[in-house]
């Protein structure tokens, strides 16, 4: 059941692209609802370029990603922010962590983390860490670490529990998950969990609208905000994704459906969001509509709570 909004405290969410490749349908999707959800509802909207991911980030996507969301008719509040132009504020949280011995050194490789273990559970998105680094003692707890380390957080064997607007109830186990996570790299920059609770605690994000994939990143998230005394979001809203016919996430197996292909091939914004307002249940056919159009339109009880699968036919004709 959707909570009330508090009058007193006004809502802030976020559109938060990763500039490590083009927005496809999938993103726009996500996009499209967040932004249609905040309009709807009087919230700030922040774009947060998150830029971190410093290995895999491609070199002019963030513009692309920026006309991207212009060509479909978003617009936001304040931003582009770019999580890379100031550090400062990851760095203090780990200090903060490290300080209280929350957080240890890890020297372990990948591939060392995976020898550790037996028998790795198949499909899942991240392999549990063994502990091999977890210091036994709070004395051996360092608060420094070398060029080759990184740092990982301490997690309990407790559950931790949240509601979701759109999933429902939810109760995950992180050490039984993925153990001790990574909240900061061997090149000494923020991880995505430490990153995301930090960018959403200082920018006053209320609402976390995003894909379903990232539930369980949920509540590592909520254990940081509980670590580093922050004020987590008011509510939490996760959407069922876009998958191929093969029922995985959409990717390029299943086509090309960037969102700068579809541009070039002379789609129109109004046709892609005519589709993606009828996978949502917001119209009962598929035709040319905007983005400002869709907001009278728009409820969110009408989307279907399964993932909508993608079939590269022709609902999209090219001018």
């Amino acid at each position: 059941m959707t909570r009330p909004e508090d009058p007193s405290t006004p809502c802030v969410t976020r559109l938060a692209p990763s500039p490590t490749g083009a927005l496809h349908l999938g993103n726009a999707r996500t996009f499209l609802i967040n932004w249609a959800l905040a309009k709807q509802r009087g919230w700030r909207i922040v774009l947060r370029i998150e830029d971190l991911d410093t290995p895999r980030t491609k070199t002019g996507a963030d513009v692309l990603a920026i006309e991207d969301l212009a060509w479909l008719g978003l617009d936001w509040d304040d931003g582009p922010v770019y999580q890379a132009a100031d550090l400062s504020s990851y760095q203090e949280a780990l200090t903060r962590l490290a300080g209280n011995g929350r957080i240890y050194p890890c020297a372990c490789t990948r591939k060392q983390v995976l020898e550790a273990l037996s028998a790795p559970q198949e499909g899942a998105h991240e392999r549990r860490y063994p502990g091999t680094c977890r210091p036994k003692t709070p004395m051996q707890r360092q608060h420094h670490a070398r060029e080759d380390e990184a740092w990982r957080v301490i997690i309990p064997e407790d559950d931790i529990n949240f509601h979701d607007e759109v999933a429902g109830p939810q109760c995950f186990n992180v050490q039984a998950q993925v153990g001790d996570f990574l909240v900061a790299t061997k090149a000494g920059l923020p991880a995505y969990q430490l990153a995301v609770t930090v960018d959403d605690a200082r920018q006053g994000v209320t609402d976390v609208v995003r894909g379903d994939d990232l539930l369980d990143s949920t509540a590592r998230q909520l254990w940081l905000y509980r670590l580093l005394n922050l004020t987590p979001p008011r509510r939490w809203w996760h959407l069922p994704l876009v998958v191929g016919e093969d029922g995985r996430r959409l990717a390029k197996r299943h086509g090309d459906t960037r969102l700068a292909t579809l541009r070039a091939a002379g789609v129109s914004a109004e046709q892609l969001i005519g589709l993606l307002a009828w996978s949502c249940g917001l119209r009962q056919t598929i035709e040319p509509v905007s983005a400002a159009t869709l907001l009278s339109k728009f409820d969110l009880a009408k989307i279907p709570r399964s993932p909508w699968v993608f079939t590269p036919q022709p609902p999209l004709g090219a001018r």
